[in-house]
């Protein structure tokens, strides 16, 4: 299938203060993974030429309001985490997208993500398809979480799924290592980030991972 710019969204998920910033109330919890897989400098630049290129940048960042109201009052796992944490309020510095992805005018900022999956509470699909952008690549915390549940829903809505394997971090690199080698290939075609940046334009091979 040909990769055409045109038909094409980088979709940036939670690149919020709270996770990528010394200070963010959760980016204790994914330094090292950061750090390991240098996913900032690699998504900063790997928008950069997106852009350039003429791929469409979407972000998806979550927010909550001050008393977590949308969520259930007794929340669990992950999510439970984030409210005792108080991650993501709306209005705050650790809401806020990191300053060096700091959206353009011509990129697409989605709101209403109060969960996992980017498509769940939000018109994410709806956008994308009136714009006519059938592949989508994704990047972004965590791993394990939030991009797999966006990677999921994205594979069985029909897009064409990238999941840029060097620009995603999570809680620790058990987990990273395992969500890519095991889930990824299964609901995706993992890539470098350089390794998008390359196929955009041209023909790619649609290769899926057998049951064994």
């Amino acid at each position: 299938m040909q990769l055409s710019a045109d038909r094409t969204a980088l979709v940036l998920i939670e690149f919020q203060n709270d996770f990528t910033t010394e200070g963010g109330v959760l980016h204790d919890g994914v330094k090292a993974v950061m750090e390991s897989t240098q996913m900032l400098p690699h998504t900063i630049e790997l928008v950069r030429q997106a852009r350039e290129a003429g791929v469409q940048i979407v972000h998806v960042p979550i927010s909550f309001t001050e008393d977590y109201h949308e969520l259930n009052p007794t929340p669990y796992g992950i999510l439970k985490g984030v409210k005792d944490a108080g991650a993501f309020k709306k209005g705050t510095w650790g809401a806020e997208i990191i300053s060096d992805l700091h959206p353009h005018p011509e990129d697409i900022v989605i709101e209403g993500k109060r969960g996992l999956c980017g498509f769940a509470s939000t018109n994410l699909d709806f956008i994308l398809r009136s714009r006519g952008l059938q592949n989508i690549a994704l990047a972004g915390f965590l791993t394990n979480c939030c991009v797999e549940s966006t990677m999921r829903t994205a594979y069985e809505k029909g897009y064409y799924v990238m999941t840029l394997t060097d620009c995603c971090a999570t809680l620790s690199q058990e987990e990273h290592d395992n969500a890519l080698t095991k889930d990824f290939p299964m609901f995706s075609q993992p890539m470098t980030h350089q390794e998008f940046l390359s196929s955009v334009g041209t023909e790619v091979e649609l290769v899926g991972k057998g049951y064994e």
